[in-house]
């Protein structure tokens, strides 16, 4: 079915699981403001919103089947937007579920707290929906307002209240940058829908013009601090260890995955015939988050500083799928999306699972002997170590990920060889934390004064073995996933090499 956007009903109903997820936000965040806060009142609000999620994922689905495409307007209809849906709504479920029992474990009892994660995923929806500047913009700022609050959501701790604010005040500079860059491209271009951005690019020869290319550079800037590039990742360890640990895994995941969307969909529709004017910086943006994530992350002990200095790094990975600016660029992109969603969710869950009121026990020296007290979650962790890590079969799918991005990569019509070695040399540096984690909990002694961590809770094993079965299942039959991200091209991205012939 091809969506005529001009047309408001029909725009309606392109937008069609993203009004779903934002009614039932709503309407979630009236009954949840309407009963005394409790913890039971708190999971009953979280039992919703997850199944609100998978009423959502069986919209996108939906969608998806019908093969719903729209050519022209604000909002894009297309394999693209539906796979990022997926993705977000996974992420989105997986905290929910891991908040039940962490919630309850702190003593947490805002059931706001869903709805905002619901409101959240809705922004993200729409960054992947975006073909405007504007809308852009509008998906940013639901997004983010939504996280901040999320971040400082323990006002128990110091450190959750430190990482709030460091969060709004950088998010805000950023935010600044952005808006910067959107008012000088549309002042050269005259335009905010990507497409029509590009027309005129072409049509008045802008690709010198001094107040274009100053409008991309300070939209690098504004996207580089939403994925956590360097060098605009220094907020990131400290939110990452302040916020509640089911937000960390929501900000390391969706987030991260959110302005990556938004990011590739606006470099290859609006900008594909300034390669030129951006290709560079970018290229450096990867090769430098690559090096700086996985170098310092050899220094953390703790395990959730490690893992954002992990996902620093992952950023980097990611940035080459933007940098190779080809279809199969696009689905290699897509598909690391996917299984680093994965890999960080069941992660994350194992350090729920693990942890202790107060989280007074994130060191990774805290995991010694983990094998001997709690095998399962010790195997768990080490599956997704190695999924992060790209290494063969017990990484399951996270190696095909990073093999992925290396073939596009490398036979693209102007092959990356220099980022694919940096790749791979960084990838091997990171096994010196990823496989550390491993060591420590399969090889050394367990102190006689530790505690035995307390058995987990079902929804956060849920996620934890949900995520480790997916990983290992199509790390053995990838092609699954393979297919579907194949499809998953934003529809008017070409071949940006193509364009300059």
């Amino acid at each position: 079915m091809q969506f005529d956007l001009a047309r408001p009903a029909q725009l309606t109903s392109a937008l069609g699981p993203d009004l779903l997820l934002m009614g039932g936000a709503m309407l979630l965040l009236i009954w949840a403001g309407w009963r005394r806060e409790s913890d039971e009142h708190q999971r009953s609000v979280g039992i919703l919103s997850m199944a609100l999620c998978i009423f959502t994922m069986v919209a996108v689905g939906y969608y998806a089947y019908q093969g719903y495409t729209a050519t022209v307007g604000a909002v894009a209809v297309d394999n693209f937007r539906w796979a990022a849906d997926e993705i977000f709504l996974i992420a989105t479920l997986g905290t929910i579920a891991m908040s039940l029992d962490y919630n309850r474990r702190e003593g947490i009892t805002p059931g706001e707290s869903h709805v905002l994660l619901l409101l959240a995923t809705s922004g993200m929806m729409i960054l992947a929906a975006a073909r405007d500047l504007i809308i852009v913009f509008l998906g940013i700022e639901l997004m983010s307002i939504a996280v901040y609050v999320l971040v400082g959501l323990n006002r128990r701790r110091e450190r959750s209240a430190e990482g709030a604010i460091k969060y709004f005040l950088l998010g805000a500079f950023s935010t600044a940058f952005l808006l910067y860059g959107i008012a000088l491209v549309y002042g050269a271009t005259g335009a905010t829908n990507f497409v029509a951005i590009k027309t005129n690019v072409v049509r008045f020869s802008l690709g010198h013009d001094p107040l274009l290319l100053v409008g991309i550079a300070l939209l690098v800037v504004g996207f580089g601090f939403k994925v956590a590039a360097a060098p605009f990742h220094m907020w990131a360890p400290d939110v990452y260890e302040g916020a509640p640990t089911p937000i960390t895994a929501y900000m390391a995941a969706a987030v991260k995955a959110a302005a990556f969307a938004a990011f590739f969909r606006l470099w290859l529709e609006a900008f594909p015939t300034l390669l030129t004017a951006w290709h560079e910086a970018v290229w450096w943006l990867a090769a430098i988050t690559m090096v700086v994530g996985n170098v310092v992350a050899l220094a953390q002990r703790n395990i959730k500083r490690l893992l954002a200095y992990s996902s620093i790094a992952h950023a980097g990975y990611i940035l080459v799928a933007l940098v190779v600016g080809t279809s199969f660029g696009s689905s290699a992109f897509m598909f690391y999306l996917f299984a680093y969603t994965m890999a960080t969710l069941g992660a994350f869950g194992v350090v729920v699972a693990l942890g202790r009121s107060g989280e007074d026990n994130m060191d990774v020296e805290e995991y010694a002997g983990l094998w001997s007290v709690r095998p399962g979650l010790s195997v768990a962790m080490a599956i997704f170590m190695l999924a992060l890590l790209g290494f063969p079969i017990f990484g399951g799918i996270g190696f095909f990920a990073k093999w992925y991005v290396l073939q596009a990569a490398l036979q693209g019509p102007f092959p990356q060889t220099r980022l694919a070695i940096v790749l791979v040399v960084t990838s091997v540096v990171s096994a010196g934390y990823y496989l550390y984690v491993v060591m420590v909990m399969f090889m050394k002694p367990r102190a006689s004064a530790a505690l035995v961590p307390e058995r987990s809770s079902g929804w956060t094993s849920a996620v934890v073995w949900a995520s480790a079965a997916i990983i290992i299942i199509f790390g053995l039959f990838p092609d699954a996933i393979v297919s579907f991200t194949q499809k998953s091209a934003p529809a008017v991205v070409r071949d940006v090499a193509l364009q300059q012939q």
